[in-house]
């Protein structure tokens, strides 16, 4: 689906490599640094995001957002895709590794503080891919059928009617082969 929404024009993605942004006398193109105060592990600098995000920032349309993802953020949910992807010409993501990132990104660059759930994972690549995913699905044109873009989930059956599963048999709710498709537009509420 994102392949066809970029053919089509629809979307773009773009991956930037913030070693690109490091400081160019490093022949190492260091982004990370041990953290003041002392603790495990490295950090992200702040001066290759800024950097990064400041390039990229001219790529895109007028209307922009700039989320860093982190265990901390707000949770990204369905109400949020679809408000990025009404609202916001450009969505740029910054992703993080390591340690985490130097807290000025979070408080003077970033607009938002993004999580996925209450979990660690070893970056933001994840993150960004589902965020990514659940925006290109409300873009017109990206998903043939515009009802799949937003239908609730809820319980579906395919056919055979009946299954064994176990050795005991498995029926479909006799409902959704009733034909009262109010009923049925009901039930699918009820169990979304």
């Amino acid at each position: 689906m994102l392949a066809r929404g970029r053919a089509k024009g629809l979307i773009e993605i773009e991956a930037h490599q913030l070693r690109d942004f490091a400081d160019p006398s490093d022949s190492h193109h260091t982004i990370d640094d041990r953290p003041f105060g002392g603790g495990v592990g490295m950090v992200m600098m702040v001066e290759p995001i800024m950097k990064a995000v400041e390039a990229v920032k001219k790529l895109g349309g007028p209307r922009k957002l700039i989320i860093l993802f982190s265990p901390r953020g707000k949770k990204f949910k369905q109400e949020k895709a679809i408000s990025y992807a009404e609202n916001f010409d450009q969505v740029i993501m910054i992703c993080g590794r390591y340690e985490g990132i130097d807290e000025r990104v979070a408080k003077y660059i970033a607009d938002e503080m993004m999580s996925i759930g209450d979990y660690v994972l070893f970056g933001g690549e994840v993150p960004a891919m589902v965020v990514i995913e659940a925006i290109a699905r409300q873009v017109d044109g990206v998903i043939a059928k515009e009802d799949s873009a937003t239908k609730p989930d809820h319980p579906q059956y395919t056919r055979p009617e009946v299954v064994e599963i176990d050795g005991k048999k498995r029926k479909i709710p006799a409902l959704l082969k009733s034909g009262n498709h109010a009923k049925i537009e009901e039930w699918r509420k009820s169990h979304s």
